[in-house]
């Protein structure tokens, strides 16, 4: 009984914590939902060419730097040009999984609410995906732009949009990619203790220099991850700490999502 309610570092104890296999089946579902949804878009080729073009003259009305300046930095070598589909084609969901995994075992509270927050920043996307067929700017001809994945590998797409049977090519916007990296570096910023912690906005900014250099994204796919994920954390509940004068603080849960430093554990 002792073992069982001793707290754990987080302050919350091992009951907190959610079935282990009913979390599996969540994560699961989540995965095969983003998947099937991703393939529910493909054959809007032609709306999705027209969107691109749209994106495209957005972005330079805008004055945002071209795509193309970092896509020719990774051209240099063809060691830097692979390095970064590697990190497209194998870090996504890994680095996502190992993330889950973690708080799931030492962060229980703040499991559950980066777990609420991934399931809603997907189902967004998915509604943008499904309203919003867009082509990535490796298909768009007035970008001028390489398919590195094509032309260097790995790939996770096929030669053609239309004979892929795996993936939406289709669905660049919002970049999951980027919304992910986001979600597992804010969570891992507002979990942890340590002075370096701020270090992990380095993986959404990798990552972000990827999918765009390797023509994947617009930079105004990435925009619109992050301001899907901020909608999300506005509303999804996030476990907090209040101090007090006579001992360790104790966790409560908060109507709102609170500033990201007051939050920091």
């Amino acid at each position: 009984m002792a073992a069982r309610t001793k707290p754990a570092r987080d302050g919350v104890t091992a009951t907190q914590r959610p079935p282990l296999f009913r979390e599996l089946l969540l994560v699961a579902g989540l995965f095969l939902v983003y998947k099937l949804g991703r393939l529910l878009v493909t054959g809007h080729t032609d709306e999705a060419f027209r969107n691109a073009d749209r994106v495209w003259d957005l972005e330079r009305a805008l004055h945002l730097p071209g795509e193309g300046a970092v896509q020719s930095a990774l051209l240099h070598g063809d060691g830097l040009v692979h390095l970064a589909n590697t990190y497209y084609a194998t870090v996504h969901f890994p680095a996502t999984a190992a993330f889950l995994v973690w708080l799931y075992l030492r962060r229980p509270k703040h499991y559950v609410w980066a777990r609420r927050a991934l399931a809603a920043i997907t189902a967004a996307a998915l509604v943008v995906h499904l309203t919003f067929p867009l082509a990535p700017p490796r298909m768009l001809g007035m970008a001028g732009l390489v398919d590195t994945g094509q032309m260097y590998g790995p790939t996770v797409y096929g030669a053609s949009p239309e004979a892929d049977s795996l993936s939406n090519q289709f669905a660049a916007m919002p970049s999951l990619h980027f919304g992910w990296a986001l979600m597992v570096a804010i969570g891992l910023i507002v979990a942890t203790r340590s002075r370096w912690r701020w270090l992990w906005l380095l993986h959404p900014l990798l990552t972000l220099l990827v999918i765009v250099g390797t023509a994947n994204h617009y930079w105004l796919d990435a925009g619109v991850a992050a301001a899907l994920l901020g909608g999300v954390l506005a509303v999804v509940r996030l476990p907090h700490r209040t101090t007090t004068a006579n001992g360790p603080s104790k966790p409560v849960t908060s109507a709102k999502a609170p500033e990201l430093v007051g939050a920091v554990r």
